[in-house]
């Protein structure tokens, strides 16, 4: 997998030099906006304001605009040499357990891979550590323009670096919880349900509507219709909700005779 990015895993004294690569994929087909009359690319152009002309991209920089109106042009050199401890460090602060991150702030994870086999022994000690201890290690490391809080994590022995969104970047809710009464009799048996439908194996579900989206794709280019989807399963309606959950009730109690 092609490196998106190199540098230390750094807690202390140590160091670990990794790689990290995407850990996840889209394989949906990839639709462009086209023009309908013809199908031709719809192509946005990069337009200079000042000169009126377009830009080839090795002409392109980025700019900041200051509160007077000047614009300062940051090239990729500049970047390169941002002064910030974290530029080629993800630096652990320290560790927390599983629990303490809600995941409302996990954002994409990446493989992060030993970079050189005197890595080895390092790498597998610290993600064994990780899996022991079943703690995060919370971090911060600058990728491309911005710098990234995120948790260190052990899977099936590979170490994950899963971005996470800043706190401040986390909206609040509002007003939208209810205020509804309910009873123990109705938590109750809303909580046998819950108990009845455990246990979904995630693995076995896909994404139905990137199928769907192929079939109607290969269906046009064959110049033939596509199959009509099923009748979607009728929703189960609130007032139905405790009839549904006494029927499954009462089923376990017969299977249980």
């Amino acid at each position: 997998m092609r490196a998106l990015w190199s540098g230390h895993v750094t807690c202390g004294l140590v160091s670990v030099p990794v790689r990290l690569s995407a850990a996840t994929q889209d394989p949906r087909p990839q639709l462009h906006q086209v023009h309908a009359a013809d199908g031709g690319r719809i192509r946005h152009r990069r337009v200079c304001e000042a000169e009126a002309r377009d830009v080839a991209e090795d002409e392109i920089a980025r700019g900041w605009q200051a509160p007077d109106g000047r614009v300062v042009v940051l090239h990729d050199e500049d970047l390169d040499r941002l002064p910030l401890a974290t530029r080629k460090t993800i630096e652990i602060a320290g560790f927390v357990g599983q629990t303490d991150v809600d995941p409302l702030m996990f954002d994409r994870g990446c493989y992060a891979a030993p970079d050189g086999p005197a890595t080895a022994r390092p790498y597998a000690l610290l993600v064994e550590a990780l899996a022991r201890t079943g703690r995060y290690g919370i971090a911060k490391f600058a990728v491309r323009t911005r710098e990234r809080l995120a948790v260190l994590r052990p899977r099936h022995g590979v170490l994950i670096v899963q971005a996470l969104h800043w706190p401040q970047e986390i909206r609040a809710p509002g007003d939208i919880t209810s205020t509804a009464p309910v009873t123990e009799q109705e938590l109750a048996l809303a909580e046998t349900l819950i108990e009845q439908l455990a246990g979904v194996d995630v693995t076995g579900l896909h994404d139905q509507y990137g199928e769907a989206l192929e079939q109607v794709v290969t269906a046009k280019i064959e110049g033939r219709d596509w199959t009509q989807p099923p009748e979607p399963v009728r929703r189960i309606e609130i007032r139905d909700l405790m009839e549904q959950i006494v029927s499954l009730i009462v089923s376990s109690a017969g299977q249980d005779q």
